[in-house]
């Protein structure tokens, strides 16, 4: 099987705007994307969160989520720290929630019931099929991330323990390197 595609921002920008401007729950599923491509978390952890991984007990947005060991791939516990453009996005969803309990499922579909990491897969799927983005899958937007990252700089172990990885080759195997890293790098010497 093919790896997912890793989005250009021109890519994402189109993503986010079909989805704003062609979904039912846009605050909802817009969310949902980014804490993959901001984030990095995987489908089933985006699945898995609850209003209490994001906020504390007066409504605010937490600058880090921390992730349980029950609903990780590696069943470790994991950091995610939140970026504020991410902690602007959750304020903005988060304050539209109906829901009272913080214990409650921070995302829910259209019959009330939480996402399955399965259902969370299906969901995004589709919304990138809606935004005409061949090749790309639930998590792209963990790639995307992974990638954006490492052409910023950030060392392959400082990416590797964000991603929950417990060996650096499996972030490798992340990252896509393009021309412009290329150029860039070549111009270091």
């Amino acid at each position: 099987m093919a790896q997912a595609k890793t989005l250009t921002k021109q890519e994402l920008k189109r993503l986010l705007d079909v989805t704003r401007g062609g979904s039912r729950y846009a605050e909802r599923d817009v969310t949902m994307l980014l804490l993959t491509h901001w984030c990095g978390l995987r489908v089933g952890e985006v699945a898995a969160l609850r209003i209490t991984d994001v906020v504390d007990e007066q409504r605010t947005v937490k600058a880090e989520i921390v992730l349980a060991a029950a609903v990780t791939k590696s069943k470790r516990a994991r950091r995610i720290f939140v970026p504020k453009t991410m902690q602007q996005q959750l304020k903005r969803y988060v304050s539209a929630l109906c829901q009272t309990s913080r214990d409650s499922y921070l995302f829910s579909t259209q019959k009330n019931s939480h996402f399955t990491a399965n259902t969370a897969t299906q969901h995004l799927q589709r919304l990138y099929v809606r935004a005409g983005i061949v090749g790309a899958s639930s998590h792209s937007g963990r790639r995307t991330w992974l990638t954006e990252l490492s052409s910023k700089g950030v060392g392959v172990r400082v990416l590797a323990e964000m991603a929950g990885h417990a060996s650096i080759q499996t972030t490798q195997r992340y990252i896509d390197v393009n021309d412009e890293q290329m150029r860039r790098a070549a111009e270091l010497i």
